[in-house]
């Protein structure tokens, strides 16, 4: 018997999005395990891979608002360099996460759309920084506002101090990342 036979369609979703697991090799492991020590993390792992799930399609949606070519996964090299300034290339693929090739792929394709630039880094002659261009910046920052204002509808029956909460438990999150 299938899993549409017992009523699980490979792919299915409940009514909120999550992915409903077909777990008919193992009966009752997702029940025991959910039941175990182990349920807070099973419950943080579906949460987290929605949420990555619906930022990647939102990543590429605004990608596409800053410029109709630029690459979802460029976005937050724009993130970067708008928060902090100028940086180069080596800084921006260790903050994001990516090596070399791929950095400097990203880069070339945004100095390609007008959105970012390089010049001299004043510390060291021989490296380079990378900074939005004027209309990189006024592109990033429109859309980065309707973002914001999506965050603020979405969470408007949220207490600030909840948003707040949110904002520092996902930056404890992304930090420990990094060890």
């Amino acid at each position: 018997m299938g899993a549409a036979e017992e009523g699980v369609e490979p792919g299915a979703q409940d009514d909120v999005g999550h992915d409903v697991e077909d777990t008919r090799d193992d009966p009752g492991q997702g029940d025991q395990e959910a039941q175990g020590a182990d349920r807070e993390f099973l419950s943080l792992e579906r949460e987290l891979s929605l949420l990555m799930r619906r930022a990647r399609a939102s990543s590429g949606e605004m990608a596409r608002q800053v410029h109709p070519d630029l690459e979802p996964a460029a976005y937050g090299l724009l993130v970067c360099l708008d928060d902090s300034g100028p940086q180069r290339a080596t800084d921006l693929a260790a903050f994001i996460g990516v090596g070399k090739a791929t950095m400097s792929r990203q880069l070339r394709a945004l100095e390609e759309l007008g959105l970012v630039a390089r010049e001299p880094d004043p510390a060291d002659g021989r490296a380079w920084l990378i900074r939005l261009t004027p209309d990189g910046r006024t592109r990033f920052r429109t859309v980065r506002a309707a973002r914001r204002a999506q965050y603020v509808r979405r969470l408007a029956s949220w207490e600030r101090t909840e948003v707040s909460e949110l904002a520092r438990l996902l930056g404890r999150l992304n930090a420990s990342a990094d060890t």
